[in-house]
């Protein structure tokens, strides 16, 4: 399996990360994303005419949208991370997914602007990455009152995958993570997993505070 790849984007690393958690290797083709620009040049255009990265090469199949690949590597190798056979579970599951693609727009967007200089509107951008980590902390704190430490379930699916990445980098498009004690929990939780990987830029700032309390309110 190739992964066609860039280090520093939090969309292949989450591929990196689903591989490294289910023990599937991946051929990396390393990508120059900044300032090359080679993820629009015509090889990779071939295979993603959407100019897009990650793309994921298996033999015949190609894969170019993050959420996809992660449930291709589960499904190869490592059911469990996928929806059981509980409608509420797998509805759960397949919302995350979807909610991810605001994480990439909105606190993507911001880290692009101020990392990479890219044009947008940095003001809308914080405040559209703001309300996201407000839902998924609401989320959390839902699944926290039921037991749980995963957006989706009791154990880690593709879904904290999709949005772990985004979230955990949030600071680099000038959004903080502190004012979110379930978020700041449920990264740690996902960073103790077996086999959990590293990317550039990952902060563990949270990790030398003390642990978060949830507030759930007075009885």
């Amino acid at each position: 399996m190739k992964l066609y790849d860039y280090i520093l984007s939090p969309s292949c690393y989450k591929v990196r990360l689903m591989a490294a958690l289910t023990g599937v290797k991946l051929d990396l083709q390393p990508v120059d994303f900044h300032p090359g620009l080679e993820h629009r040049g015509p090889e990779l255009l071939a295979l993603n005419p959407a100019g897009s990265i990650p793309i994921l090469k298996d033999g015949d199949l190609i894969l170019t949208e993050s959420s996809a690949i992660l449930v291709y590597l589960a499904a190869k190798a490592a059911a469990e991370w996928l929806a059981g056979d509980k409608p509420e579970e797998a509805a759960r599951v397949q919302q995350w997914l979807s909610f991810s693609g605001r994480l990439t727009t909105s606190l993507g967007g911001a880290r692009l602007h101020e990392m990479l200089l890219r044009p947008g509107d940095i003001d809308a951008l914080q405040a559209q990455g703001i309300s996201a980590l407000r839902e998924l902390e609401a989320g959390l704190v839902e699944q926290s009152l039921r037991g749980r430490r995963f957006v989706a379930a009791d154990r880690p699916t593709v879904a904290d995958i999709a949005c772990f990445p985004y979230v955990a980098l949030a600071p680099d498009g000038g959004v903080s993570l502190d004012p979110y004690p379930a978020i700041r929990l449920w990264s740690r939780a996902l960073r103790s997993l077996d086999g959990f990987i590293e990317m550039p830029g990952i902060h563990r700032l949270h990790e030398l505070k003390p642990e978060p309390l949830i507030e759930t309110g007075e009885a």
